[in-house]
């Protein structure tokens, strides 16, 4: 992009609403930066190297090939980074009550701006999914529309309970794990394909859990505007309770099916890393909103391993 581009895209500021609190300044790069939200590509990138793995294909030296270096620049910056400027840009009004230094509504960047950027970054992301397998480009169109499926009216399914976590789990999850086993498969089946659907399937489950975490710092916001998450339908405690058997249940049936396919090493690995979720989750059910940010600090690590376990089994039984 031409940096004149940019400069205009985050300098057209809108009017602020007398008694906002405007965002600290920030340079255009780093105001395009917090735009772009980079803790959110963390995820996507290993979903990906995830299924780089399973595939059977994929080794040390390709951490350093091409095809690795745009998957990083796809399924970070690229594609999770324009779904995130879709949904600040449909949750402007929300972010006005629960987070009202974000870049749109504290006015750093306006409206035009925003639509701008979206409309180049959706653009630059669709060509990268294609260079690195035409089918990939198509699964990044996939994974564009699911934003404008969870943010935009008048669908918007984060107002509906759980069909919001579950769309952003199959795009944080399923949808990158199966292009990591394309990007590096000579040849895909369903078949061979099956056990990555399964166990990113069943992470997708986990992953829906803990989605929900995230949701206890807005439920004021959510309420007010009719968003229903789990927290504010079900208060913080009972959400709470709800997301850890959600998180457990998903890893858990995953070390079962890894017993199912003879794998019994890797089926204690996947098993034993709940463990330590499972005595985090006692802090959290009785503070939700204290420890939402301490659990998922920690206890994702544990689960994050487990599907890294899990590609490796897969790998060494579907070479």
């Amino acid at each position: 992009m031409r940096e004149t581009g940019l400069s205009d895209a985050v300098t057209r500021r809108k009017p602020v609403v007398q008694g906002r609190r405007v965002a600290e300044p920030l340079s255009k790069i780093g105001l395009f930066i917090r735009f772009l939200k980079p803790v959110t590509w963390i995820p996507v990138i290993w979903s990906f190297l995830c299924g780089a793995v399973a595939s059977g294909s994929f080794g040390w030296s390709d951490l350093f090939g091409t095809k690795f270096l745009l998957a990083i620049l796809l399924t970070g910056p690229l594609a999770t980074g324009t779904c995130q400027m879709l949904n600040d840009y449909f949750d402007r009004d929300l972010d006005e009550i629960n987070e009202p230094s974000r870049p749109i509504p504290g006015g750093a960047i306006s409206l035009r701006g925003a639509t701008t950027l979206i409309a180049i970054w959706s653009i630059f992301s669709v060509i990268v999914g294609y260079l690195i397998h035409p089918l990939i480009g198509l699964y990044v169109v996939i994974g564009i529309v699911n934003a404008h499926l969870y943010s935009a009216n008048p669908i918007k399914l984060k107002k509906r309970l759980w069909a919001g976590n579950i769309i952003v789990s199959v795009s944080y999850l399923i949808i990158p794990w199966i292009a990591g086993e394309i990007a590096y498969r000579p040849t895909f089946t369903l078949q061979n394909l099956a056990p990555s659907l399964i166990v990113a399937g069943l992470y997708t489950l986990s992953s829906t859990g803990t989605m929900t975490i995230n949701d206890f710092k807005s439920i004021e916001g959510d309420r007010q505007v009719g968003i229903h998450t789990l927290p504010a339908v079900f208060g913080e405690h009972k959400a709470a309770l709800i997301a850890s058997v959600l998180i457990n249940i998903g890893q858990l049936m995953a070390a079962i099916y890894m017993l199912w396919l003879g794998l019994m090493n890797y089926a204690a690995i996947v098993a034993a890393l709940v463990i330590p979720q499972f005595l985090l989750q006692f802090s959290l059910v009785r503070s939700p909103r204290t420890m939402d940010v301490r659990y998922n600090a920690i206890a994702q690590n544990f689960l994050v391993a487990g599907m890294l376990v899990c590609a490796f089994a897969i790998r060494s039984v579907n070479p």
